[in-house]
């Protein structure tokens, strides 16, 4: 187990070993084992894992075989489920029943971002209502999932100081990103003391491999520890952080993580300067160089927010395989006008002070932000 200093690992249920599309309860229970025999207590589900059979696993998996006091359980509220007011209990009654408990003991509005999700949780007083639950003792600790803007983010924080945790995606590679903006999000809740939860730390498994050259200077800094390790690490240096999930798939997976939880060992200086080394590898992508300026968006006839797109597409450029630069694109295109609304009428290239070949980049764009298969 990790020295209390150090953030514990999470064990995530979201994408847990299966067998024929069903879940594989024998392994889980293996991982379970192990895990649980590492001292380490949270597990992460939502009412949305697996089509709902995650928190089910929770019930066989963990509360029929361990003791209640003995680890702790994270879910989540979903917005896009909740239709009237009587949804809101009607879901967390059945998650109780799911996971065979009476209480959680962290529990989250799952995925609050800029738009429909954190606007669903307003309009049905999700919030007020968590904490009558927590009055309750239905719940121990409330707060919230985030995917959207540091605007937003202080906005809410604002609103609602009885949140109690936040969890965001936080990872090196998103912490200078223009579309995750890790490193805004953390400072925010860093600066209010706010306990923070991460998700994501190795971006979906996109940073736990590198290309040779990246991962030959990990291994001549760590000779014994994984590519995925410096992706932990880098998030478990970080003061503030409570819980460092890891969605989990199979005992592979999970051994390397204990290993880097065991006795944990924060970056270096001379580990820092290696991952800056590995990322100018691993980053190194043509993007598309734009300023932001947002010259081109006046008059634009289709309405197209040209610079967000740009952003979205560089994320997909670097991160062929993440979905998140679709659901961004998605909430972005709710309000304004897809790439493939461009009429080609120049407007926009007319102005651009950086000479891009906008009309071609937003058919790209189109191309891989539209027509991405989930």
């Amino acid at each position: 187990m990790s020295d209390n200093n150090y953030p514990m690992l999470g064990f995530g249920l979201m994408r847990l070993p299966e067998n024929d599309g069903v879940i594989d309860l024998d392994k889980v229970c293996s991982m379970v084992d192990k895990y649980m025999a590492s001292g380490n207590t949270y597990f992460d589900t939502a009412y949305v894992y697996h089509g709902g059979n995650s928190e089910k696993i929770v019930k066989e998996a963990i509360v029929k075989r361990y003791p209640r006091d003995s680890f702790t359980l994270a879910t989540k509220l979903p917005a896009w489920s909740i239709k009237t007011l009587e949804d809101r209990d009607r879901i967390f009654n059945e998650q109780l029943e799911r996971m065979g408990t009476d209480y959680v003991d962290y529990y989250l509005l799952h995925s609050v971002e800029d738009g429909n999700n954190y606007d669903v949780y307003e309009k049905f007083d999700c919030f007020n209502w968590a904490m009558e639950k927590k009055a309750q003792g239905k719940i121990k600790n409330f707060g919230f999932s985030y995917h959207g803007t540091p605007k937003l983010l202080r906005e809410i924080l604002d609103k609602h100081p009885e949140v109690e945790f936040v969890q965001i995606q936080l990872n090196y590679a998103d912490w200078n990103s223009g579309l995750i903006q890790s490193g805004e999000l953390y400072e925010i809740l860093s600066s209010r003391n706010i306990p923070i939860t991460v998700m994501e730390p190795v971006k979906g498994g996109t940073l736990a491999k590198a290309d040779p050259e990246a991962e030959k200077i990990f291994k001549q800094a760590r000779p014994d520890m994984s590519v995925a390790s410096w992706a932990l690490r880098f998030v478990g240096s970080l003061p503030g952080i409570k819980f460092i999930l890891s969605g989990m798939s199979n005992e592979e997976q999970m051994d390397d993580n204990l290993k880097t939880f065991t006795n944990f060992e924060p970056l270096t200086d001379s580990d820092k300067e290696a991952l800056e080394k590995a990322k100018a590898i691993m980053f190194s992508f043509d993007l598309v160089p734009c300023t932001g300026c947002r010259y081109c968006v006046d008059g634009c006839p289709s309405n197209i927010s040209i610079p967000d797109v740009f952003t979205a597409l560089n994320d997909k450029r670097k991160f062929p395989n993440d979905m998140r630069p679709i659901f961004y694109y998605n909430g972005l295109t709710s309000k304004y006008g897809k790439a493939s609304d461009c009429l080609s009428c120049g407007q926009c290239e007319g102005v651009c002070p950086q000479h891009l070949n906008i009309i071609e980049l937003l058919k790209e764009a189109a191309d891989k932000l539209e027509n991405a298969s989930f």
